[in-house]
């Protein structure tokens, strides 16, 4: 065997070895992977029960309920609106009418349950990703121009 032979097939097989690691990799990424949804995405492209995302949107107005640990509200993009449970601890920054990012699935009933609840941070915040929903929709008003 030639030198040259030799060197090509440790190449070859670097490369081989090297495109496995990344397939690898990639692969493991897909399971970790949280997409985010709004409520008219939802309504326009319907995810599988049982697949987790991210929901976000604002906290319709009138439609907080608390019964000890569950608490059942609805998100809204102002188009649409999606039925949300959750059981646990609200952020202390959680109120109607303002934005939040829940992580969950929906329920084969087609009501999310979150497992986690995001709220906004100061008087100004809106995750980008509900921000642009709103301005997706129509319905986005720049705090700058609203002063």
């Amino acid at each position: 065997m030639t030198r040259k032979r030799r060197r090509l097939y440790i190449v070859v097989a670097a490369m081989t070895v090297l495109g496995l690691a990344a397939a690898l990799v990639l692969t493991s990424f897909q399971d970790s992977l949280v997409f985010f949804r709004s409520p008219t995405d939802l309504v326009e492209k319907p995810i599988p029960a049982g697949r987790t995302f991210r929901l976000g949107g604002l906290v319709e107005e009138g439609s907080y309920v608390k019964d000890g640990v569950d608490i059942r509200f609805t998100v809204t993009d102002l188009n649409e609106t999606i039925k949300v449970q959750f059981r646990g601890l609200v952020p202390d920054l959680f109120r109607e009418g303002q934005g939040v990012v829940t992580e969950g699935q929906l329920n084969e009933s087609g009501v999310f349950v979150a497992t986690n609840v995001l709220a906004k941070h100061d008087e100004n915040y809106m995750p980008p990703e509900v921000a642009d929903s709103l301005k997706n929709a129509g319905h986005w008003q720049d705090q700058e121009a609203a002063k």
